[in-house]
């Protein structure tokens, strides 16, 4: 090894634009929610505009950006990149439907049926305690339950808290009340094996899905073909979860 004494050169941070793909539209629609909750607190001043700080705050949503870099990128702190993700996520959260408001729009709108699923939205690996309830034996993965309602083609109607991911499909729709709230609104469902056992009304079934093979009981020829056309009729969900993770 040898030494030197010759320095380092000194570094400067370097800031670069990133494309963001939303449309104006949803940049406008959080920026008017930021606005009217400024004029409700009565806060006349903050460091950027709403329309800024909708952008910096779906940037940091979208691509997972690091807080410190959006701080850095528009010369403010960490902490304020922090509390305007935070509010911003109060405010989208304070916009969503209650569900059986929800399903009584469906409802009104001519639908028959919505499609339910749940799904596993993965996160990174907890310490301690709280490592193993958000640890899915079925997907062997950690992290967070969500249970989602969507009409026939797909749309997103309602997507539930955030559970542990050890949570149960059942479990989480029990929770939710979700066949009460179907049946208020004479609706039916389309669901997966995973809901089996929730709707157990044999002749006036509201959640329907299908049915499963045993060892000891192999699946009919009318039955496969039920289970087909169920699969078909609930695509959409899938195609909405989809679209919703990307």
């Amino acid at each position: 090894m040898t030494r030197t004494k010759e320095r380092a050169e000194d570094t400067c941070p370097l800031v670069y634009q990133c494309r963001l793909s939303l449309s104006t539209h949803t940049v406008s629609h959080l920026a008017d929610l930021l606005r009217r909750h400024l004029k409700a607190i009565r806060s006349r001043w903050r460091i950027l505009s709403p329309g800024k700080i909708a952008v910096i705050v779906l940037a940091e949503l979208r691509h997972d950006q690091r807080l410190a870099d959006m701080a850095g990128g528009n010369n403010i702190s960490e902490s304020t990149v922090r509390r305007w993700r935070d509010e911003m996520i109060a405010l989208l959260a304070a916009q969503a439907p209650r569900l059986d408001r929800a399903l009584k729009t469906i409802a009104r709108q001519g639908g028959e049926a919505v499609l339910i699923e749940g799904t596993l939205v993965h996160t990174h690996r907890r310490t301690g305690k709280a490592d193993r309830k958000n640890y899915s034996g079925k997907h062997r993965q950690h992290g967070l339950h969500f249970l989602a309602l969507t009409d026939e083609r797909g749309r997103l109607i309602r997507m539930s808290a955030a559970r542990p991911g050890r949570t149960h499909d059942n479990t989480a729709a029990r929770h939710d009340h979700i066949l009460a709230h179907l049946r208020a609104a004479s609706l039916g469902a389309l669901a997966d094996l995973g809901f089996r056992g929730l709707d157990n009304d044999i002749h006036a079934p509201v959640i329907v899905t299908g049915f499963a093979a045993t060892r000891a009981h192999k699946l009919t020829p009318g039955q496969k073909e039920a289970n087909r056309v169920l699969a078909v009729g609930r695509a959409p969900v899938e195609h909405g979860f989809a679209h919703l993770k990307n």
